[in-house]
């Protein structure tokens, strides 16, 4: 089981249980990609929400920081991820600590050289990312 599995597990088991696992999983990889300018656009919109040191330890190579849930709705706008997780039947607080949990793992895994690979395939990146998750 690999660290991302291992964190979608422990994810779900706080937050309401395998039902939600490929919904969380959906939700994170449609915020990388329908965010403008993608994982690059992503990264950019939390470094300026105060979020520096934790998106860099993310693309880094060194240990994940993590952030809260409240931390990720006051850089995303808790309209928008609540609106994001009801479309996929996701509960409020599912949805947010989900992401809070999984989008540092997601964003390291999908920098393994410790920065974003410009002109990378990204839809492709997270379909294989997917695969390795087994969903």
């Amino acid at each position: 089981m690999g660290l991302l599995d291992q964190l979608l597990g422990g994810v779900l088991g706080q937050t309401g249980g395998g039902a939600h696992r490929n919904a969380l999983l959906d939700l994170a990889t449609s915020l990388i990609q329908n965010q403008p300018g993608g994982l690059s656009g992503l990264v950019q919109k939390l470094s300026s929400a105060g979020l520096g040191q934790q998106v860099a330890s993310w693309v880094g190579t060194g240990q994940n920081l993590p952030i809260s849930a409240e931390q990720l709705l006051s850089a995303l706008g808790r309209d928008n991820v609540q609106a994001a997780g009801q479309k996929l039947g996701i509960p409020d607080a599912t949805a947010s600590g989900g992401l809070a949990a999984l989008l540092p793992g997601l964003i390291d895994q999908l920098t393994p050289k410790g920065q974003i690979e410009q002109g990378g395939d990204l839809p492709a990146a997270l379909t294989a990312l997917r695969g390795k998750l087994g969903v």
